[in-house]
């Protein structure tokens, strides 16, 4: 053995490095090429071949050796005609022998390739994985001795190593495609839905959205963890999709997993992956969107509904930065910037001992509140107008805007859902409107959220003017114009403060600027009301 293996010690050695080579390597040609300066520290040969199976065909793809040449390495055999090459596939097993005394009826592979001497020795070993069968290595030399059984067997290890690394290599490749066709149809998928994430945050006039634009902007430059909280509809998963956009990360994929719509067993699988046999149905392995979002952005939607049990384990991978896929031991590294949103009061939960305390400050190291829509209405003039441009991508309907009297109808309802109320209820009304204008008549809003009035405070009487309008149908814009001067004669024109005509109509201040100037009431007007 000793005269048939060119240094044993060395060879563990390199053993060792192939199989972190196997790990770690995502190039088939620089696999198979330090494999073969492996296999020429450890074994005497005069010629060893790579071929991998093409569409019936054993092709050469790697030689080393003295008898390597050109014509070597690209040499392509029919598996059909080399009954000893399609056996080791068949049995994948190892078999070394003389050209003379095998019996299987092939010719040498390399006739009118090699000038080979009669009866050389020969070995083919078989590359095979799990149930895929890659190829075979063939180890040829000139003397006539056959190879004995324990340089065979340390070759056909050798083999399963390198089959092992090409199977690795292959998942590989699969999966970084599927990872590119998901980004790109997810980026598609967002452009036909007009999935314009930036511009919800730019179609807002009020302060605190400004603001919180401003604060998204500074932490998407780093990787910092960010937490969304909000009511439902409010816009959580379109800012988040903002802060990716403006992110370093902005080329690589954004991935979603919405926590509460996953049943609990499923969702370990859903985020970390699993392995083929992990548990009944898992028929191949399949990567979680841990993996999906590697070098990109993962948003945890509705984290607040995460299971306890899975918790601990989130935790886990978002402190190492690394985890293991269902039935597997193998530990899987990603790089993955972690956003988490939620309607849910996490400090309510953390005390009713449905969240853990140490993941909550884990995610929301910089938190982020969505205002409800009620709390900002001044935006809603822009929103309707960006949300209006969006849905005419989806429907062609374009050039619909809302109308004064429509926008009134608007402001005055508390919007429960949110934005995302605010975009249905758009969408119908563009549907039933035949013409481009939404007026008042176009929206036909559920009483539930319907501002109520809290204010008891008795109003002047109508001025003269208009009390004599009163037997007269008046506009809903006419009638809340009355009704705001009413409000400011009782004020005496203020319009801040306690006691000031916004805390008695229930508006913010600006609110209610913004409507007095679409009203066409100016602050220098004469509020006060004749007494009757």
């Amino acid at each position: 053995m000793s005269d048939e293996l060119s240094g044993p010690s060395e060879g563990t050695k390199d053993a060792r490095d192939l199989v972190e080579l196997a790990a770690t390597e995502d190039s088939v040609e620089e696999l198979l090429r330090r494999g073969l300066d492996w296999l020429t520290r450890v074994v005497r040969f005069d010629l060893a071949t790579l071929f991998l199976l093409r569409d019936g065909k054993l092709v050469s793809v790697a030689a080393r050796g003295p008898l390597a040449n050109a014509k070597v390495r690209h040499h392509a055999l029919p598996l059909s005609e080399f009954p000893s090459l399609r056996q080791a596939l068949e049995t994948r097993r190892a078999r070394a022998f003389t050209e003379e005394d095998h019996s299987h009826g092939d010719g040498d592979p390399f006739d009118g390739v090699l000038d080979l001497p009669p009866g050389h020795a020969c070995m083919v070993v078989p590359l095979c994985a799990g149930e895929r069968s890659y190829g075979v290595l063939t180890l040829d030399r000139a003397e006539c001795e056959t190879y004995p059984q324990p340089v065979v067997d340390l070759v056909e290890v050798y083999g399963q190593m390198l089959a092992t690394a090409l199977q690795a290599a292959e998942q590989r490749a699969t999966f970084e495609r599927l990872h590119r066709q998901d980004h790109e149809h997810a980026k598609l998928l967002e452009s036909q839905l007009g999935g314009d994430s930036e511009g919800v945050l730019s179609a807002s006039a009020s302060p605190v959205m400004r603001d919180l634009a401003r604060r998204a902007k500074q932490v998407a430059e780093t990787d910092t963890p960010v937490l969304i909280t909000g009511e439902t509809g409010t816009g959580k998963e379109r800012l988040a999709r903002a802060i990716h956009r403006w992110s370093a990360r902005s080329d690589q994929p954004f991935v979603t997993l919405n926590c509460a719509a996953i049943p609990a067993g499923l969702l370990e699988s859903e985020l970390f992956g699993h392995v083929k046999g992990a548990f009944t149905g898992a028929t191949k392995d399949r990567a979680g969107r841990f993996q999906m979002a590697h070098g990109g952005t993962l948003l945890l939607d509705e984290v607040g509904e995460l299971p306890v049990e899975l918790q601990a384990k989130l935790l886990r991978a978002l402190q190492e930065k690394a985890f293991e896929p269902v039935g597997s031991d193998r530990t899987v590294r990603s790089d993955v910037r972690i956003l988490a949103a939620t309607h849910v009061d996490l400090e309510k939960a953390i005390a009713e001992k449905r969240f853990r305390e140490d993941l909550y400050y884990r995610l929301s190291v910089f938190p982020l509140r969505l205002p409800p829509l009620r709390e900002r209405r001044e935006d809603l003039s822009q929103l309707c107008a960006f949300l209006l441009a969006e849905l005419a991508q989806r429907t062609g309907r374009r050039g619909m805007k809302v109308t004064p009297a429509g926008l009134a109808r608007l402001e005055g309802y508390d919007w429960p859902g949110n934005l995302r109320e605010l975009a249905n209820a758009l969408e119908r009304a563009t549907i039933l409107t035949p013409g481009p204008e939404l007026g008042p008549a176009a929206f036909d809003l559920p009483t539930r959220g319907a501002a109520v009035a809290t204010a008891t405070t008795e109003l002047p009487a109508l001025p003269p003017d208009a009390a004599s309008k009163a037997g007269a149908v008046l506009t809903l814009a006419a009638v809340q114009r009355e009704h705001i001067l009413r409000v400011l004669s009782l004020t005496r024109g203020r319009v801040y403060g306690p006691g000031g005509a916004a805390a008695l109509l229930g508006l913010k201040p600006s609110t209610l600027q913004s409507r007095m100037k679409k009203l066409g009431i100016a602050r220098q007007e004469q509020f006060v009301v004749d007494e009757v």
